[in-house]
């Protein structure tokens, strides 16, 4: 082989980076040192691996293609060095969940994760299901947890666990005493929801089929916890997982109101880029998530 597994860990830190400097400086080297490295790789199988476009430097199609290979070597390079250590290691991780799950629920599995792999290196990233998606295409992280449906040919999708959506209102908003919403008090309300990009709001609109073009969405919110605030208010009512309103509807701030014939119900899922072998960290951090 005429390559080093020193040489692809430059090779993928750049690709992180897309800069060489930044990767010799997370690397622990001279940025010269890095720059000889890459260069010789790249005269060893006559490719381009990088594009300059502006001060950046990004993929080549066949650094694009060799990238996930190359991360799939490294992680399995680093299980091998612990196993001769005879040290039974998850190995490092690095998770993206979407709001409501990150917020809500995954950090209890995180907890769990940390207790049973102390040495394992963790980071835990939470942002809007797009974001996550984003930043699995571009291998920032290994697996991720949304609670849209995603249709992607370079993703795996693996259904989790099944969830949920309530409506509510505030404990003082004239609907908290009605026993059942009808299409004419969904019409009538003013609606606080999240952003149409989102899982939530993806189910809320599926639920909604037949009226969702006539329904009154009177503002869009980007955070669960802004749009309890805003309900809790009077502002008008709103739509969100039982998850990120358990405290709420049992302190009695907020009120679950029942809707007649509407199906909430919908899955979280785990995300895989498909030209990535699961590491063994991903394997258990999954199976982990799987037993409650």
């Amino acid at each position: 082989m005429r390559f080093t597994l020193r040489q692809l860990e430059i090779f993928l830190a750049i690709a992180e980076q897309e800069n060489i400097s930044r990767a010799a400086m997370a690397l622990h080297m001279s940025q010269s040192a890095a720059s000889a490295a890459l260069q010789q790789l790249e005269q060893n199988y006559g490719i381009s691996l990088f594009e300059r476009i502006g001060k950046s430097l990004k993929l080549s199609a066949a650094g694009r293609t060799l990238r996930p290979k190359a991360e799939g070597l490294i992680a399995h390079a680093a299980e091998l060095h612990q196993g001769f250590l005879g040290q039974d290691q998850a190995g490092d991780l690095n998770i993206g969940a979407s709001l409501t799950i990150g917020n809500y629920l995954a950090v209890d599995y995180l907890t769990r994760y940390k207790s049973q792999y102390p040495q394992a290196k963790t980071q835990y990233n939470v942002a809007s299901t797009p974001e996550i998606v984003d930043q699995l295409l571009r291998f920032n992280i290994d697996v991720g947890l949304v609670e849209a449906e995603i249709h992607h040919p370079d993703i795996d999708v693996l259904p989790w666990r099944e969830d949920r959506m309530l409506v509510f209102c505030s404990k003082h908003h004239p609907l908290a005493k009605q026993k059942a919403l009808t299409d004419g008090d969904l019409l009538a309300a003013n609606w606080i929801l999240r952003e149409p990009s989102s899982g939530a709001r993806q189910t809320f609109d599926r639920a909604m089929s037949g009226l969702k073009s006539k329904l009154n969405i009177y503002l869009e919110l980007n955070h669960n916890e802004a749009i309890k605030r805003a309900v809790e208010t009077g502002m008008g009512i709103g739509c969100l997982s039982e998850i990120a309103l358990e405290y709420p509807l049992r302190r009695g701030d907020l009120v679950a109101l029942d809707i007649d014939n509407r199906d909430m119900r919908r899955h979280f899922y785990f995300l895989l880029h498909k030209s990535r072998h699961p590491s063994s960290a991903v394997s258990r951090w999954i199976d982990l998530c799987q037993h409650k």
